[in-house]
């Protein structure tokens, strides 16, 4: 098993829960894009699975999935990340991943999950996967009824007036949350920014919880709500 995880905690709990199996053998623990892609790169032995983190110090987990993927087919991927947004989680299962669990909800015996993904299942977070199903509900609903693609603005609730709303973000979230309204990816807004894309990746997950949201749209449409935003996009 491979870990990519910048978290020096959370790579040790996953360590420990690995080694505790006599199923499971630990291969390495890594904390960045670039050594988990040196380290690919230098092996001969394949991992059977990588347990990724999304956001890294220099990059996405994104980029390490597909790197694994690409080198050794039969790895099977599981994302644990703070990110619990649609975006990530279909783009992660683009990237190869079978499974999708969120920091929030991590299961309490790592080990037991991972031999459940290796004989078949797909282990995915219930509070990610009920907003997965939502989204494509309301898209089902959107596509059969002819309604336009921004459907979830029109049936959301009006909004409410918050007068202390708009000292809410600091200001740097404040930047990013606009970036991300003209729609900027990560990298994009890191680099008008001059920042690492872990350090847009926190800034977000900050906004996220102040919001009390878990996706650019929602982001976006609860910053508009409150007077954040003079536009929703």
């Amino acid at each position: 098993m491979l870990v990519v995880e910048d978290d020096v905690r959370a790579r040790g709990f996953f360590e420990q829960s690995v080694r505790a199996s006599d199923r499971l053998r630990w291969m390495a623990g890594l904390g960045t894009v670039r050594e988990a892609l040196e380290w690919l790169a230098a092996t001969a032995e394949a991992p059977d699975v990588l347990l990724a983190d999304l956001g890294l110090p220099d990059g996405s987990g994104l980029e390490v999935i597909r790197a694994t993927v690409a080198r050794f087919p039969r790895c099977e991927p599981l994302v644990i990340s703070v990110f619990g947004d649609e975006d990530n989680v279909l783009a992660s299962i683009e990237a190869g991943a079978v499974g999708y669990l969120h920091k929030d909800a991590p299961p309490e015996d790592i080990a037991q999950t991972i031999l459940d993904m290796k004989a078949g299942a797909s282990p995915i977070s219930p509070m990610i996967a009920r907003r997965v199903l939502a989204k494509y509900r309301l898209l089902h609903w959107a596509a059969s009824a002819g309604a336009p693609a921004d459907v979830a603005a029109a049936v959301a609730p009006p909004p409410v007036p918050g007068a202390d709303a708009p000292a809410l973000l600091s200001a740097r979230e404040q930047e990013v949350l606009a970036l991300i309204a003209r729609g900027f990816s990560y990298a994009e807004i890191a680099r008008l920014k001059s920042l690492s894309v872990h350090t847009v990746q926190t800034h977000i997950k900050n906004l996220y919880g102040k919001l009390a949201v878990h996706s650019k749209n929602e982001a976006v449409f609860e910053a508009t709500r409150l007077g954040l935003l003079r536009h929703p996009g």
